[in-house]
């Protein structure tokens, strides 16, 4: 079974997306309240994919997806955050975040992203027409 990290500082956002993460897509979800703890976790459980949020205490997003980038490189990271601004999100893919979506925009467009790369991530390397 995939595996999604959530890192997020809100009790509250963790929870909404855990639901969400584990019944419509089936995945096993795992927690973390800040960067420096989703460092940690993803060491542990080995995510498939991690949603991170920007602003957290502790160890912000930006920071934390270039630790888990250099650890796990071959894992996509999400961001999801309040802070979409055009200067925040270019630095987060700088930090090799793929991706950069607004808490308030509806969460179909990241749960859209996530059903998607998990499902590339499963592809054959190549395909050929019959």
């Amino acid at each position: 079974m995939k595996r999604i990290l959530i890192v997020d500082d809100s009790p509250l956002i963790r929870a909404s997306l855990r639901v969400l993460l584990e019944e419509q897509l089936g995945k096993e979800v795992a927690e973390a309240e800040n960067g420096s703890d989703g460092i940690d976790k993803a060491q542990k459980v080995h995510p498939d994919l991690i949603v991170i949020d920007l602003v957290m205490p502790v160890m912000n997003g930006i920071d934390a997806s270039r630790v888990l980038k250099r650890l796990m490189p071959a894992v996509p990271i999400l961001m999801f955050t309040t802070f979409a601004d055009p200067h925040l999100k270019n630095a987060a893919l700088a930090a090799g975040v793929q991706a950069v979506f607004d808490k308030t925009d509806a969460a179909t467009q990241l749960i859209d992203s996530i059903q998607q790369l998990l499902l590339d991530e499963l592809a054959p390397a190549s395909t050929s027409a019959a």
